[in-house]
This record gives structure tokens, sequence and C-alpha cells, in this order.
């Protein structure tokens, strides 16, 4: 029996062109009208994530920034997890000392130094997400994007650790190369503050507090509404998801996830082009009923 189902939103929920589509959004419908309560939870920001969300007629409870804010239907904050002032200054020194592009995520919205890289780096994720689309659509869907989105752009990162009212909730470090370059970077982050470092994209590094992932909140959601963990369901792709796929005892992994993804879920739905979401949530509301 499920009685939660959470999902991912990019490369997940949303198609290659950041859509959700009618036959997902039909049967996220079919399991509200059925009692099975939805939630979704991304790496986004809430500014970003509900307006893609409600456009198709969906309003859901969100988990956003891997779990360090939480939001009730309405939008209002339920909790937030932000990362303490002495870690996000070892952290950018790391960064800063691998000469990498980062952005800071507070509870105002994003935070970046270059609008150039900005939109460059969304629309390289973009492009890795869904690799059929071509650059120059993910450019101009990274630059649509930036305008639903809560952006600010500064010269130096320390004026928002040296302000006590922003609360720093997610930094997002960027690169090409990938992991040969975040990996290093990452395992000396880790050697010298406790965190949760995960990834939406190969090219991407998704910095937390160590209790800000998408498993706590999930666990959390689901006790605040008296439903165990065995009675919920989570989809994801990629590995910001892989801590409320292992919490949940029904977990889903998308037919475009990653290799370490497909072997943590216990099951397997077709691409995000494929309605991967809507099929699996058909398939346990089908179980649901016998």
């Amino acid at each position: 029996m499920i009685s939660i189902i959470a999902s991912d939103m990019d490369g997940t929920l949303l198609n290659e062109k950041m859509e959700v589509s009618e036959e997902n959004a039909a049967a996220i419908k079919q399991a509200q009208s059925e009692g099975v309560h939805f939630i979704v939870a991304t790496g986004r920001q809430l500014s970003e994530a509900k307006p893609s969300i409600e456009k198709f007629g969906i309003q859901v409870p969100m988990i956003t920034l891997n779990g360090a804010a939480v939001y009730d239907v309405d939008g209002k904050a339920l909790d937030m997890v932000p990362l303490h002032r002495a870690t996000v200054t070892q952290i950018m020194r790391e960064l800063n000392l691998a000469n990498l592009y980062y952005e800071v995520v507070t509870a105002d919205g994003v935070v970046s130094n270059s609008r150039t890289m900005h939109i460059q780096n969304l629309a390289q994720l973009l492009n890795n997400l869904n690799p059929d689309t071509p650059f120059k659509l993910a450019v101009s869907l990274a630059s649509a994007r930036v305008e639903l989105m809560d952006i600010s752009y500064v010269d130096d990162y320390q004026e928002l650790i040296d302000d006590h009212n922003v609360r720093i909730l997610k930094i997002i470090a960027f690169a090409n190369e990938g992991p040969k370059k975040l990996k290093p970077v990452s395992d000396r982050i880790n050697k010298k503050v406790e965190v949760a470092i995960t990834s939406s994209s190969r090219t991407n590094i998704e910095i937390n507090n160590i209790r800000a992932q998408k498993g706590i909140a999930l666990q959390h959601y689901a006790d605040e509404l008296n439903i165990p963990m065995s009675q919920v369901m989570a989809i994801g792709d990629n590995l910001n998801d892989a801590s409320m796929l292992r919490i949940a005892d029904t977990s889903y992994a998308m037919g475009n996830a990653i290799p370490e993804i497909k072997k943590l879920a216990n099951h397997l739905t077709v691409s995000n082009n494929e309605n991967g979401v809507g099929k699996a949530i058909l398939e346990q509301l089908k179980s649901n009923r016998q």
C-alpha cells in the first residue's frame, strides 16, 4: 500500500522541455484523488520549482534545495536547515583554491558573481539531463528559467557571510570536466567539514548541511502524517535523490537515471521523456486497489 509518493523534478518529473507532461500530471492528480499524498523533492529553490509545477494544475508540498527547505502546499516554510557560517567559509576557500565557479543559494534566492557563467552552467546542466536537447535550445531554456528565479549578483560572496540576516542553504559548484575536477574538491571539503555533498548532474556538486537531505526531509514529512516508510515511494534519477530512494520502501529509478541510482532502486521505470513518473504512479495505484 502506497500512501506517499515523492518525486524529483529535473530528469524525472520534467521532460526535455522542462515541462510536466499531460500523462504525468494526470497520474499525479489520480493519485491525489485516491488519497495518496504527492510531494516534490528537488534541488531547486521554491520560486523556481513551484511555478514549474503549478502551471500544470498541480498543487503539492515541496522539499527544496535537497532538503534544506520544506514548504507546505501553500508555500509556507515548514523547515529550513542552513549551513553554518564557519562551514561556508571553509567550503568557499576550497572552491576558490580549485578555481571553480559556484553559486550560493540563500533563503531569499540564488546569488551569483557572474550572469554569463550562471546561464552557461545552467544550460550545461539542462543539456546533461537531456542529452538529445541541442545546446542552443538549452541556452534558450536556461535564459528563460533565469527569469523565474530569485537571482541576484554580487562582486564578493564574503558579504553574504558577513550579513547575519542571510541564511545560506546550499552551495553549488560547476566544472565541465565533471568528477575528474569535482571529486578531489569534494574529498578535501569532506575532510575539513561535515556536510552532505551530492550532485544533480555529472558537472556539478551540491553542498548542504549534513541534515539537509531529501531522505531526511521525506522521513519527517511521513512522520508528520503518521505514515510508515513501508508506505512511501520515491522516484529519482541522480545522486541527490539517493537518500530518499534508500529510505523509501518502494523506490523507482528513471530509465535515464545514472547507473548508481538504477542499482539502488528496487524498481525501474522508463525515461523522463516517456512519462516514467506517470507510469510508475499508475503501476502502484493499481497495486493499491488489489
